[in-house]
């Protein structure tokens, strides 16, 4: 706990005071965003009342530690969803929404070995579009499963070089304490593989090299970056990253979340934390933007709802 008041107390990073400007897709406020293709401010804010729907089905695949519903009180109690609003705004729009549970901490090959196996029991040989993350990257270029195709992978706020969060915490705990960790963790039913593999060593070095593109499905990727208050779960981790890779949404940085060249980054979107992207701080936000007259700029689900659309007009 000391460490993370004197990372606290430390001043802000310059990019940081300019974050928040009202000029519109523009990076010249965040010097640290130039090269990082289209920043949007936005976009997003309101649902439209119209979007084009994709041909093919949509599958939605959660990260690290997710999971599709989470029922902390069996069955007695609604369980909370991870893509809350997502995919039902999706199919109210005709869209065909495959959701995919995999193991949320095993290692990278594990998980996609499951999505692989759920899309092909669902999907009954057609062809999709995910968004998921580095376990579809793994799956589409290694397991190549036969019984389906993936037309189409968009990653959003994916750690795709690693993160120095996963490289702070292992110089934190050590060499000579992983072993016990890892037992207590396997003691507890709990898998570990995922973790080593969002350093940035392992991303660089092993994963990437090993786990090209395929020539024939379209790669699209998203960013984010925000500057968290003082009350926020990400303070320590955002501060992490940002001295080592600059802009970020509190667990990944927008240099890491770059993926498919210049064409297939979407762009970065501005004041998003990790959890705005998938709809879990939402809510409280709006009704906080509704009492106090600062209405939010960001709809999650106008955001799928987007990036659907996005899919429809390419063809997919």
């Amino acid at each position: 706990m000391r460490n993370a008041v004197v990372l606290h107390a430390t001043k802000r990073i310059p990019w940081q005071r300019r974050i928040h400007s009202s000029t519109k897709h523009s990076s010249i406020l965040e010097p640290r965003l130039e090269g990082h293709g289209k920043v949007i401010r936005d976009e997003y804010s309101v649902i439209r009342a119209d979007y084009a729907a994709p041909k093919h089905p949509v599958v939605l695949a959660h990260g690290l530690l997710g999971f599709d519903e989470l029922r902390l009180a069996g069955p007695y109690l609604p369980g909370v969803q991870y893509w809350r609003g997502i995919k039902e705004a999706l199919s109210a729009r005709g869209i065909e929404v495959i959701t995919a549970t995999v193991p949320p901490s095993a290692s990278i090959e594990a998980r996609a070995e499951e999505l692989a196996r759920i899309i092909e029991s669902d999907a009954h040989g057609k062809d999709v579009n995910v968004i998921a993350g580095l376990d579809s990257r793994y799956m589409i270029s290694r397991v190549q499963p036969q019984k389906f195709k993936v037309l189409s992978l968009t990653t959003i706020a994916t750690p795709h070089r690693g993160s120095a969060v996963a490289d702070y915490v292992f110089e934190t705990i050590g060499a000579d304490r992983l072993p016990q960790i890892y037992y207590a963790l396997d003691r507890l039913k709990f898998e570990t593989g995922a973790f080593e593999q969002l350093t940035r060593k392992y991303m660089e070095e092993t994963f990437n090299p090993n786990t090209p593109d395929m020539d024939d499905v379209r790669y699209f990727s998203y960013g984010a970056a925000v500057e968290p208050s003082i009350w926020s779960v990400f303070r320590l981790s955002h501060r992490i990253l940002a001295e080592a890779e600059g802009p970020n949404d509190g667990l990944v940085s927008v240099a890491s979340s770059r993926w498919g060249g210049e064409l297939g980054y979407q762009g970065t979107l501005m004041g998003i934390s990790h959890l705005d992207l998938i709809n879990w701080t939402n809510r409280l936000k709006w009704l906080a933007g509704e009492v106090t007259g600062n209405r939010q700029q960001f709809n999650a689900i106008a955001f799928y709802l987007d990036i659907a659309d996005m899919l429809a007009k390419a063809g997919l």
